[in-house]
């Protein structure tokens, strides 16, 4: 089993994260936790396995990837370094092309 690597959030994702959680808490009183949830198992997830997100394109950062919250149809980015793993964005599915990393 390959070691679990540390996450950090970039104040970007902080501020992405914090604003569809709001508006899904508003929103989707049936399923008010479910963002919520599919970003703590997405988290989860990469932190075990960093190489399982899709490589993003389009973008300037190298390395980025994306893994998809199918639930909810957001994309979470991030890029994996040695020691740790960097959430840089959460973008939803129907906003077209990517948050331009």
């Amino acid at each position: 089993m390959s070691p679990v690597l540390p996450i950090f959030f970039t104040p970007r994702a902080d501020r992405e994260i914090s604003t569809a959680n709001r508006w899904w808490r508003e929103n989707r009183t049936a399923a008010p936790d479910l963002l919520k949830l599919e970003l703590r198992r997405a988290l989860d997830l990469i932190a075990s396995h960093p190489q399982i997100g899709a490589p993003a394109r389009n973008t300037k950062l190298r390395g980025v990837r994306r893994i998809l919250l199918s639930r909810c149809r957001y994309h979470l980015y991030y890029r994996v370094t040695p020691d740790e793993i960097q959430v840089l964005a959460l973008w939803h599915a129907s906003r077209g092309k990517g948050p331009g990393l």
